[in-house]
């Protein structure tokens, strides 16, 4: 049974007229509905680790862990911390279907792709939404990931290939798990599907939020043992590290 919705139509309305401010109910300045005060002050993410984008104190570094053990993923490229209104846009769109958030967000998120790729950010083959456990789907009705990666596909012209990977076991949830739990969470968790195709492509994995970043990691280990050439991560925002 396929719970993904198939809305085909506009989340909200883009057209020549004034947009109204998402955030603060006032007009917007652009065709998207958040205007230049309310983004400026979006929690943009500063210096970052170079590898996982773990928030930093200074530029061009690479974080402790990633130095340790480097991850199966390239690079992690993400806007935002995890911090509000951010946070709360977050979760209104995935717990409580409030499509229009998301949309936004997916929408910001791809202008700052884009302008990466002009700066010499590799542009992938293809995205790759994180697939969401089975009993979570029915009862959220929808992967918030599978829609990330469908707008950002609409606005990056990137195909979004969402028959590539698939979770064969059904997981606890990752909120209140430390790394290493997480990582144990997700042991053999993940399939790629029989006739996909990954050898020598570069693929970017698209989520919500990267919190330790084992499950990017458990999909990219996955990938590039199957063959890809490069696996990027792209996602909304990045929790700082536990205590920072």
């Amino acid at each position: 049974m396929r719970c993904q919705p198939r809305y085909e139509g506009p989340v909200y309305i883009c057209l020549n007229t004034v947009q109204i401010c998402l955030l603060c109910d006032e007009p917007a300045d652009a065709e998207m509905p958040i205007c230049v005060a309310c983004e400026t002050d979006l929690p943009w993410l500063g210096e970052q680790c170079s590898t996982c984008a773990l928030p930093l104190a200074a530029a061009g570094l690479t974080c402790g862990e990633c130095l340790l053990e480097p991850p199966a993923f390239e690079q992690v490229v993400v806007p935002w911390q995890y911090g509000f209104p951010v946070d709360s846009l977050i979760t209104r769109f995935k717990h409580n279907a409030k499509w229009p958030f998301g949309h936004l967000l997916a929408d910001v998120l791809g202008q700052y792709l884009q302008h990466r790729f002009d700066e010499g950010l590799p542009r992938p083959d293809a995205l790759l939404p994180v697939p969401l456990a089975g009993k979570r789907l029915r009862q959220r009705g929808f992967n918030q990931a599978v829609m990330l990666a469908r707008w950002l596909s609409q606005s990056l012209d990137l195909p979004c290939e969402e028959q590539v990977l698939r979770r064969i076991k059904e997981t606890g949830a990752q909120q209140d798990l430390d790394a290493k739990a997480r990582k144990h969470n997700l042991r053999n968790a993940f399939e790629i599907m029989p006739d996909a195709q990954v050898q020598g492509r570069h693929l970017a994995l698209v989520d919500d939020v990267l919190t330790t970043g084992a499950t990017a990691q458990a999909l990219a280990r996955l990938l590039m043992n199957a063959g890809a050439a490069r696996v990027d991560v792209y996602c909304l925002a990045r929790t700082p590290k536990p205590g920072a």
